[in-house]
């Protein structure tokens, strides 16, 4: 991922991390039920298979929750942000982004498990401007359309990886007297 993002993968887990200007920006997200289904996945089911399309490419877009730390607070400016359905794929909008924060708030810095009692603010009640605003402090900390496409890139093989180790446990599992 271009920016100066350094990665750690535990798993099915990713963690990029970048310092910049006295803040620290962590991206983490999961590859499982990173894959949507397909609309093809769908028709199939209907009945209604085309032999000669192309199978379409599998691509992983996963949830993923972006949180700056500035040195000299105790908070942390938690932000959860999701690909749409509808948006993946679609090229030619070029102003609009590909991805969308779902939630946003504050959690002690240092606290592995996030607080429930602490307030947590959808963004389907927002002001506009002011989810603006937010989009605008994380393209400014490096979140942006070209992050979230690199994110897809990196998910999406990450997860091809971890499926084939899948399939090569499973083989030997199921040949394992």
């Amino acid at each position: 991922i271009s920016g100066g993002w350094e990665l750690e993968v535990h798993g099915t887990e990713a963690k990029l991390v970048r310092k910049i200007a006295g803040e620290k920006i962590t991206v983490t997200f999961n590859i499982n039920n990173s894959i949507p289904p397909s609309p093809e996945e769908e028709e199939e089911t209907q009945g209604e298979q085309k032999p000669d399309e192309q199978e379409p490419d599998i691509t992983s877009t996963p949830n993923f929750v972006v949180e700056v730390i500035k040195d000299d607070t105790k908070q942390t400016l938690v932000l959860d942000c999701h690909y749409p359905e509808d948006e993946v794929g679609q090229e030619g909008e070029d102003e609009s982004d590909i991805f969308t924060i779902r939630e946003v708030s504050f959690q002690p810095t240092g606290e592995s498990d996030w607080k429930e009692t602490n307030y947590t603010l959808n963004t389907d009640s927002l002001d506009w401007a002011l989810y603006d605003h937010l989009m605008d402090f994380l393209a400014d900390r490096g979140v942006d359309n070209t992050f979230a496409d690199e994110l897809i890139e990196l998910s999406t093989a990450l997860e091809h990886q971890e499926y084939i180790k899948f399939l090569e446990d499973l083989k030997s599992f199921v040949k394992c007297q």
